[in-house]
Protein backbone atom coordinates (compact mmCIF):
# COMPACT_ATOMS: atom_id res chain seq x y z
CA UNK A 1 0.00 0.00 0.00
CA UNK A 2 0.88 3.13 -0.43
CA UNK A 3 1.66 6.16 1.94
CA UNK A 4 -1.57 7.88 1.43
CA UNK A 5 -3.64 4.77 1.65
CA UNK A 6 -1.83 3.95 5.36
CA UNK A 7 -2.49 7.79 6.08
CA UNK A 8 -6.15 7.30 4.71
CA UNK A 9 -6.60 3.96 6.61
CA UNK A 10 -5.60 4.98 9.75
CA UNK A 11 -7.87 5.65 12.75
CA UNK A 12 -9.13 9.69 12.93
CA UNK A 13 -8.61 10.55 16.69
CA UNK A 14 -10.96 13.17 17.67
CA UNK A 15 -10.03 13.44 21.11
CA UNK A 16 -6.92 16.14 20.75
CA UNK A 17 -9.68 18.35 18.85
CA UNK A 18 -10.74 21.22 20.45
CA UNK A 19 -13.92 22.75 19.07
CA UNK A 20 -13.86 25.64 21.60
CA UNK A 21 -10.87 27.26 19.71
CA UNK A 22 -12.74 27.59 16.47
CA UNK A 23 -14.51 30.69 15.41
CA UNK A 24 -18.53 30.72 15.39
CA UNK A 25 -20.38 31.11 12.41
CA UNK A 26 -22.28 34.45 13.97
CA UNK A 27 -25.08 34.95 11.17
CA UNK A 28 -26.63 32.43 8.60
CA UNK A 29 -28.80 33.69 6.20
CA UNK A 30 -29.65 30.83 3.48
CA UNK A 31 -26.41 29.58 2.19
CA UNK A 32 -24.64 32.80 2.32
CA UNK A 33 -22.12 33.13 5.58
CA UNK A 34 -22.69 36.98 6.10
CA UNK A 35 -19.75 36.66 8.61
CA UNK A 36 -17.31 36.01 5.44
CA UNK A 37 -19.10 38.79 3.98
CA UNK A 38 -16.91 42.03 3.34
CA UNK A 39 -18.45 44.91 4.80
CA UNK A 40 -19.96 47.78 2.93
CA UNK A 41 -18.45 51.30 3.26
CA UNK A 42 -21.56 53.42 4.51
CA UNK A 43 -22.32 56.60 2.70
CA UNK A 44 -18.86 56.24 0.52
CA UNK A 45 -18.85 59.15 -2.28
CA UNK A 46 -18.64 56.10 -5.09
CA UNK A 47 -21.90 54.42 -3.38
CA UNK A 48 -23.61 57.74 -3.34
CA UNK A 49 -22.42 58.82 -7.20
CA UNK A 50 -23.88 55.48 -7.73
CA UNK A 51 -27.14 55.71 -6.09
CA UNK A 52 -27.72 59.47 -7.73
CA UNK A 53 -26.58 58.19 -11.44
CA UNK A 54 -29.84 55.47 -10.86
CA UNK A 55 -31.86 58.53 -10.11
CA UNK A 56 -31.09 60.54 -12.56
CA UNK A 57 -32.70 58.22 -14.84
CA UNK A 58 -35.96 58.30 -13.54
CA UNK A 59 -38.83 60.44 -14.73
CA UNK A 60 -40.90 62.34 -12.09
CA UNK A 61 -43.91 64.95 -12.51
CA UNK A 62 -43.23 68.37 -11.28
CA UNK A 63 -46.55 70.31 -10.67
CA UNK A 64 -47.09 73.85 -9.74
CA UNK A 65 -50.32 74.18 -7.87
CA UNK A 66 -52.24 77.16 -7.61
CA UNK A 67 -54.89 76.38 -5.24
CA UNK A 68 -57.63 74.20 -4.94
CA UNK A 69 -61.50 74.49 -3.36
CA UNK A 70 -63.92 71.55 -3.02
CA UNK A 71 -67.22 72.28 -4.34
CA UNK A 72 -70.20 70.13 -4.57
CA UNK A 73 -71.26 68.48 -7.93
CA UNK A 74 -74.16 70.75 -7.76
CA UNK A 75 -72.40 73.55 -8.24
CA UNK A 76 -70.08 71.92 -10.75
CA UNK A 77 -72.54 71.30 -13.45
CA UNK A 78 -73.70 74.81 -13.03
CA UNK A 79 -70.18 76.01 -14.27
CA UNK A 80 -70.57 77.90 -17.23
CA UNK A 81 -68.15 80.09 -19.66
CA UNK A 82 -68.61 83.32 -17.16
CA UNK A 83 -68.52 81.52 -14.05
CA UNK A 84 -65.79 82.60 -11.21
CA UNK A 85 -64.77 80.06 -8.98
CA UNK A 86 -62.84 81.02 -5.55
CA UNK A 87 -59.85 79.29 -4.62
CA UNK A 88 -58.67 78.89 -0.94
CA UNK A 89 -55.25 80.85 -1.23
CA UNK A 90 -54.40 84.88 -1.51
CA UNK A 91 -53.26 86.56 -4.20
CA UNK A 92 -49.18 86.55 -3.96
CA UNK A 93 -49.28 83.85 -1.51
CA UNK A 94 -46.36 80.95 -2.78
CA UNK A 95 -47.55 78.38 -4.62
CA UNK A 96 -47.35 74.52 -3.94
CA UNK A 97 -44.75 72.52 -5.81
CA UNK A 98 -45.89 68.76 -5.78
CA UNK A 99 -43.05 65.57 -7.03
CA UNK A 100 -46.17 62.97 -8.22
CA UNK A 101 -48.66 64.37 -6.39
CA UNK A 102 -46.24 64.47 -2.87
CA UNK A 103 -45.79 68.08 -1.97
CA UNK A 104 -42.29 69.42 -1.95
CA UNK A 105 -41.88 73.08 -1.47
CA UNK A 106 -43.10 76.31 -2.18
CA UNK A 107 -42.34 78.72 -5.13
CA UNK A 108 -43.92 81.69 -6.86
CA UNK A 109 -43.83 82.06 -10.58
CA UNK A 110 -41.59 83.89 -13.18
CA UNK A 111 -41.18 84.59 -16.50
CA UNK A 112 -38.05 83.51 -18.71
CA UNK A 113 -37.90 84.01 -22.34
CA UNK A 114 -41.71 84.81 -22.67
CA UNK A 115 -42.56 81.29 -20.72
CA UNK A 116 -43.36 80.62 -17.30
CA UNK A 117 -40.97 79.16 -14.75
CA UNK A 118 -40.80 78.67 -10.71
CA UNK A 119 -38.37 80.59 -8.39
CA UNK A 120 -38.19 78.14 -5.98
CA UNK A 121 -38.61 79.51 -2.03
CA UNK A 122 -38.79 76.80 0.18
CA UNK A 123 -38.34 73.36 -0.22
CA UNK A 124 -38.54 69.97 1.96
CA UNK A 125 -36.74 66.90 0.53
CA UNK A 126 -37.18 64.59 3.55
CA UNK A 127 -40.70 63.64 1.94
CA UNK A 128 -39.27 62.82 -1.10
CA UNK A 129 -38.56 59.00 0.33
CA UNK A 130 -42.41 58.41 -0.43
CA UNK A 131 -42.05 58.67 -3.99
CA UNK A 132 -40.08 55.13 -4.29
CA UNK A 133 -43.94 53.58 -2.58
Amino acid sequence: MSDLHQELGQELNLDDLNLSDMPREEVVEGNIRLDLQPEPEKNSPFDRMRKMSLFSRIPVTLTLEVASVEISLAELMSVNNDSVIELDKLAGEPLDIKVNGILFGKAEVVVLNDKYGLRIIEFNNKDLGELAR
